[in-house]
């Protein structure tokens, strides 16, 4: 190595298809460590909008159980002015 030797022409054409294999696995390392970090990104991503669309569901659900209860349903039906009223007698039901 110190002497020059490597670097000699009998060396490197002795040597050429060792010295291409290791080009060629260079390369493939190299476009798979790309292509995992673009995975990865996409992964991120993905978990990100994941996260958002779950509170706005949430949030959409809490709105939706605040507004299904019976003093919000009177209200709404007062101010539509509806004239519906609560029932005083409770469901029953009819047999055969």
């Amino acid at each position: 190595m110190i002497s020059g030797g490597i670097l000699d022409a009998k060396f490197i054409t002795r040597h050429m298809t060792m010295i291409l294999y290791i080009v060629v696995l260079v390369f493939v390392f190299i476009g798979n460590r790309y292509s995992c970090m673009q995975k990865l990104r996409e992964i991120d991503r993905l978990q990100q909008r994941l996260r958002d669309i779950r509170f706005e569901a949430l949030s959409i659900s809490s709105e939706l159980t605040g507004n299904s209860r019976q003093s919000q349903v009177g209200l709404l039906v007062e101010e539509q002015g509806l004239g519906l009223e609560v029932a005083k007698q409770p469901p029953y039901e009819l047999h055969k």
